[in-house]
């Protein structure tokens, strides 16, 4: 079944997606908004390397799965990250009782 979606259409959202979180993070305050823009800008490329394992096909024309293995690996290190990031949060809000980056100066007492 063919949809018509092109690997220029999944690049474009991935784009999209990426810009997003970058200008997320680069105006928000909120320490928890610019981790959620960062975990948006990895599923951004996530999202290319998928479209671009997809879009890819291997000798006997069928698609190449190898970057969509490679996925499942990405995903289980921003598990791991989630958890010691928000661990590193809830640290610093235990500590300074905000969670504006711009009063938080140091990670120092």
């Amino acid at each position: 079944m063919d949809t018509g979606l092109t690997l220029n259409h999944f690049l474009a959202v991935s784009g999209i997606l990426f810009a997003i979180g970058l200008a997320g993070v680069l105006i928000r305050r909120n320490i928890i908004v610019i981790f959620m823009c960062l975990e948006l800008m990895l599923s951004a490329a996530n999202l290319t390397l998928v479209a671009f394992s997809r879009f890819n096909t291997g000798a006997n024309g069928a698609p190449d799965y190898h970057g969509q293995v490679l996925l499942f690996f990405i995903i289980t290190v921003a598990a791991a990250e989630v958890a010691v990031g928000l661990a590193i949060i809830v640290a610093l809000f235990r500590a300074r009782e905000t969670t504006d980056v711009t009063q938080i100066a140091s990670m120092k007492n």
